[in-house]
């Protein structure tokens, strides 16, 4: 490896980017139901708590119930209301139930069908992030190919620092696709 700081700050960006994309995708796959109760459906789910848009996790208790039920026990009774409101505007496909004590969501089983569609969605989301992966790549190859035309680096150089680029962004496309075809397994498995 090169010992140029510029060389550097060019590796550590990609490093940063390859990182970043692979959790964004592990987030977006969290948030993918699998015919199991997930906590972390709700992740994204903001509700009014003392005027503030509030994540219903931090408003809350979440337990999962015999495995395909998520009850919701807020630690304000009063924020039922905004709560259930809250989770049938998320569009997440779930309608609560409200007892007056706690909110209970009840995931139904996933149709074949329905798996099918998800194990699609999981693929393009997969293929979206080895996109922005390879976008990374060519703007580390950019930055790499500016510095040898400046004459910063030699070609030599270059070479090693490109074969090092080329390897990171691989490692980051296989994580992707261990990633993905964990997930399906998920789905697909009854």
């Amino acid at each position: 490896m090169v010992d140029n700081e510029m060389v550097e700050e060019i590796i550590l960006v990609l490093d940063d980017k390859l990182s970043k994309t692979i959790s964004v995708l592990k987030e977006d796959y969290s948030a993918i139901r699998a015919g199991r109760a997930n906590p972390q459906i709700l992740n994204k789910v903001m509700v009014d708590y003392y005027g503030a848009m509030t994540p219903i996790s931090q408003t809350s208790n979440i337990s999962v119930q015999e495995g395909r039920c998520l009850v919701i026990a807020p630690w304000d009774s009063s924020l039922l209301k905004g709560i259930e409101k809250a989770i049938q505007v998320s569009n997440i496909g779930i309608n609560p139930t409200n007892d007056g004590k706690v909110i209970r969501l009840v995931f139904p089983e996933l149709t074949q069908e329905r798996r099918r569609d998800l194990v699609k969605q999981i693929k393009k989301m997969a293929e979206d992030s080895k996109v922005a992966e390879r976008n990374n790549r060519r703007e580390a190859m950019d930055g790499i190919k500016k510095l040898k035309n400046d004459k910063t680096i030699s070609e030599d150089e270059a070479a090693g620092c490109e074969k090092e680029i080329e390897k990171m962004v691989a490692d980051a496309i296989s994580q992707i696709d261990s990633l993905s075809a964990a997930k399906e397994k998920e789905i697909m498995t009854v």
